[in-house]
């Protein structure tokens, strides 16, 4: 990188161009449920001319900054449970520190192709998968049963009280810990997988699966980032204008989480995500450079 120019584009264009970015995916992100890191990742790897180091350390902050910004909201009003979020918060943040120690230690080209693999699985995930609004959830487990994992929320959209409970607590448990490795190693945040297994695996209604993902990812990107400051993966000119994006897009996305039509912001988000994962996938393998 140049002082006056990077990648042959004056540089004050990128911290514009990321800002702009930024603030589509905090928009974005709270509504789908996905997590700002996982559109952020392999598209600014991918086209922007950052180290992956770099980019990865920015995906974190910007996923933390976004779900930072959307919590207190999503809490107020119900859609985010502090009880079911912490058991699940623990793991996942252990298994992020692992991940972003693991990330640190591969040659960059090899991190570079994972991203774009694993990106692209994401993808198909999240075609493939359904999620149900209010999963039917029989007998809570022993370890729900402890932790109290039940409660009642509020849906402004269709004026009711819904009383919801959770099960499969310990394999939520383990997908959790493996989330939290993915999480920290490629900075992508949790959001993508923290729905599926919130909604699909413990039973927990779609809406509040999508407030406590939020709040899940103020935990665990927190625990990696610890490990991408420490390293000095942590660049001002990328997390900036980034955070600065992503927090005013958050916001309203909290406000938009309401109303919004899922559905199609899905189909959004599957879009991005299936252009950014080849990119990262063929910048990896020497293709497309």
């Amino acid at each position: 990188m140049s002082g006056a120019e990077l990648g042959g584009v004056a540089w004050w264009w990128w911290p514009l161009g990321l800002f702009a970015l930024s603030f589509a995916f905090g928009v974005v992100a709270v509504i789908g449920g996905v997590g700002g890191g996982v559109l952020f990742v392999p598209l600014v790897s991918g086209f922007f001319p950052f180290h992956i180091d770099f980019v990865r350390g920015a995906g974190l902050m910007l996923a933390l900054s976004g779900s930072l910004a959307a919590t207190p909201s999503l809490l107020r009003g119900g859609l985010a449970s502090l009880r079911l979020a912490l058991p699940l918060a623990l793991v996942g943040s252990v298994g992020s520190i692992a991940g972003a120690l693991l990330g640190f230690a591969l040659p960059a080209d090899v991190v570079q192709t994972a991203l774009g693999a694993t990106i692209l699985g994401i993808v198909v995930l999240m075609w493939l998968g359904s999620k149900a609004d209010r999963p039917r959830v029989g007998r809570p487990d022993r370890i729900a049963a402890a932790l109290r994992l039940h409660g009642l929320y509020h849906d402004p959209a269709t004026k009711e009280d819904v009383d919801w409970r959770v099960h499969r607590t310990p394999l939520a448990l383990l997908a959790f810990a493996g989330i939290g490795l993915l999480a920290g190693m490629f900075g992508l945040g949790a959001g993508w997988a923290n729905v599926p297994v919130l909604n699909l695996l413990m039973g927990a209604p779609l809406k509040l699966s999508v407030g406590t993902s939020a709040f899940l990812l103020t935990v665990i990107d927190t625990s990696a980032a610890w490990i991408y400051l420490h390293r000095g993966a942590i660049l001002p000119m990328l997390v900036a204008p980034t955070v600065i994006g992503v927090m005013l897009g958050a916001r309203i996305g909290a406000r938009l989480l309401r109303v919004a039509p899922s559905g199609v912001v899905r189909r959004v988000v599957i879009a991005i995500l299936f252009v950014s994962g080849l990119r990262a996938l063929l910048k990896g393998l020497g293709i497309w450079v």
